[in-house]
């Protein structure tokens, strides 16, 4: 039988609304593949990001640019050069992954070499930006987790870590300022960070302002997200970021998120593997790289009303796989 794509948009409600420096998510957006050949399917999904200008209706215009190819044949390699790096690329080349190894009969935790069954792992849990008050009550929700989230902003970031850090003295913490922050605010914050055992600071500064960082030598970790999406970015990395945060949907798929990891490591930086808001079908293909990551953020599931059946779960911050079959083969 010929192979056949689908595509979709859906809206997915949130439990609670997310609230970033950038803007309030009530709901999350995606846009999900099916390819479908010889009888079997593989799904895919892609969270479309106007940070990067990206919204449902071009996303699903570029996988239907790209639909004879794709219905002719191509294969996950083949579609670096088809299409570039983002959201739409993610959904058709995870689509494209789970094609394969469901035909190959096999999954792809024997296709990574991964321990089978796959073992649960830590997510940071997000506490989202609010007022001091309301984001201590949100952490101290989740203080027996093992790795929070703070999402700040530039109105009073010393308040904000001072009341989650009161209200869960335990966990590792991540901070993320979402490019808020100014290089004298990465610098008057050190101290603070230090004092309050922050473990990583994740993407301070706007991504065009990363020049900043240039020599700089950070008592904290700091990640770069925002700033690299695909393996060529790290070329013109300045030396102050230690840690990347890789997303399939910023790297167009599962096969430029395993080259970007590659050539990370090989630079001796450090891997972190995040995520948008977003279902399981988007954390599945993740996991590939987060088994062997530093630090994972994958809660994006756990913010929607209602997930897909058969995805993630997660309790106190330890986030176990979809059950066997969800995606990536057998």
């Amino acid at each position: 039988m010929p192979r056949t794509l689908t595509v979709a948009g859906e809206i997915l409600p949130l439990h609670t609304p997310f609230r970033i420096s950038r803007g309030i998510k009530t709901a999350a957006q995606v846009v999900t593949v099916a390819i479908a050949e010889d009888g079997v399917v593989g799904r895919g999904e892609c969270v479309p990001y106007p940070r990067y200008g990206e919204n449902a209706e071009s996303t699903i215009l570029a996988i239907e640019a790209a639909r004879r190819a794709i219905e002719q044949g191509a294969t996950w390699r083949e579609l670096l050069e088809l299409m570039p790096a983002g959201a739409a690329r993610n959904a058709v080349d995870c689509a494209l992954w789970d094609l394969e190894l469901r035909r190959a009969g096999t999954n792809f935790a024997a296709a990574f070499g991964l321990e089978q069954p796959l073992r649960p792992i830590v997510t940071a849990m997000t506490v989202s930006l609010d007022t001091p008050d309301r984001m201590a009550m949100a952490a101290a929700a989740l203080a027996d987790a093992p790795l929070l989230k703070i999402k700040v902003d530039r109105s009073d970031p010393a308040a904000q870590l001072n009341a989650v850090r009161a209200a869960a003295p335990e966990p590792k913490m991540i901070v993320d300022p979402n490019e808020s922050w100014t290089i004298e605010e990465v610098r008057d914050l050190q101290g603070l960070m230090t004092d309050l055992c922050i473990d990583l600071l994740e993407q301070p500064l706007p991504a065009d302002a990363d020049g900043d960082l240039a020599g700089f030598r950070s008592a904290i970790p700091i990640a770069a997200d925002e700033a690299v999406h695909v393996a060529a970015d790290l070329d013109r990395l300045p030396d102050g970021y230690g840690v990347v945060n890789i997303k399939l949907d910023k790297a167009g798929g599962l096969t430029a998120a395993l080259d970007l990891a590659e050539a990370a490591r090989s630079r001796g930086l450090g891997v972190m593997t995040g995520c948008m808001i977003c279902s399981s079908l988007s954390i599945a293909p993740a996991w590939a790289i987060a088994a062997n990551s530093g630090f994972v953020d994958l809660d994006g599931p756990l913010w929607l009303a209602e997930d897909r059946a058969g995805g993630v779960s997660a309790a106190h911050g330890i986030m176990s796989p979809p059950q066997p079959g969800f995606w990536g083969g057998i």
